[in-house]
């Protein structure tokens, strides 16, 4: 049996470390286009860039950063390394709904087997991005390693894709829509002074928001009733808290997650510079397995709904 590999992209947020501790041996680079008008291919590792900077020189809400899909030529010389030395591809890339990679990736694919015709490329639109996107590439490498075949592997995500939840406050939804990375946003839009849109995916793969909260504790309040709803076997996994310049906050989430759920690991990230240049500066969530989401989001509203109401009501002592 030859031996595969998975592939995300830079919207995936896997750091070096992670990439080496789940045996992830390269990632497709999407473009930055920076302010001043030159762009760059995304890097997952900020070795030029600090996180802090980067987000903080967005604060003014006037310093736009804008991404593009990788180009055709990254793809192929990522893919054709892995192929020309035997392996196979299991390539999970970011939502369709936000950008052409997932079609490149089937362009490049498609021409790369007339050249290795022994081979085998799968591309996966995961239907998520970002941490999300990290945390389904880390179940298919855990799914490969306890002995899964690259068929068998890719039917793994695309059968549990709809199954990975995000969850937490953002600052506001400014660069969000801007970039068109949210739905239904104009009922939350006008967001006042310490309102906190949370949202999570729809089946579309776009973030769907559900509801807006004042204050942080009433959002992490929140966070730890919805994830109740929704998490399963939570001791068993692995749960990111991902942030763009909010590492307290984070911190603070984290030990919440860990306070209420006992799981195996809780890993706190920072946002990349592709998906970071869409969300913007003030993000704090959870990413996390559970259950599959539901059509039109109606069941994970209904849960929502049930804990706005619930914290309307009296505080009991």
């Amino acid at each position: 049996m030859a031996d595969f590999v998975i592939i995300p992209d830079t919207s995936s947020d896997l750091t070096k470390e992670l990439r080496e501790r789940f045996d992830i041996p390269d990632y497709i680079k999407g473009l930055i286009y920076f302010p001043d008008g030159h762009s760059e291919l995304a890097d997952l590792d900020w070795t030029k860039y600090n996180p802090k900077d980067f987000y903080e020189s967005m604060s003014d809400k006037k310093t736009i950063y804008k991404t593009a899909a990788a180009p055709i030529e990254n793809i192929m010389e990522v893919y054709e390394k892995q192929l020309s030395e035997g392996k196979d591809i299991l390539a999970i890339t970011l939502s369709s709904a936000l950008s052409g990679t997932y079609q490149t990736c089937e362009i490049v694919r498609k021409q790369l087997l007339e050249k290795y015709p022994e081979r085998k490329i799968i591309c996966v639109d995961s239907k998520r991005y970002s941490t999300a996107l990290s945390l389904l590439v880390i179940l298919a490498a855990e799914k490969r390693k306890s002995g899964a075949t690259l068929e068998e592997t890719a039917q793994f995500v695309e059968q549990n894709k709809h199954r990975i939840h995000q969850m937490g406050p953002m600052d506001d939804l400014f660069f969000l829509v801007k970039t068109g990375r949210i739905s239904n946003f104009k009922a939350f839009f006008g967001t006042l002074m310490g309102v906190n849109p949370m949202a999570d995916f729809n089946r579309e793969g776009l973030s769907e928001v559900l509801a807006k909260f004042k204050g942080k504790n009433a959002a992490f309040d929140a966070i730890i009733k919805y994830m109740k709803g929704t998490i399963e076997n939570p001791q068993d996994q692995i749960i990111f808290v991902a942030h763009s310049n909010r590492l307290q906050a984070a911190e603070m989430l984290a030990q919440k997650i860990k306070d209420e759920f006992s799981p195996k690991e809780v890993i706190i990230n920072d946002i990349g510079m592709s998906c970071g240049a869409s969300i913007g500066p003030g993000l704090c969530a959870a990413f996390y397995y559970g259950t599959e989401i539901s059509e039109g989001l109606a069941r994970e509203k209904e849960l929502m709904n049930s804990i706005i109401e619930e914290q309307k009501k009296p505080n009991k002592e």
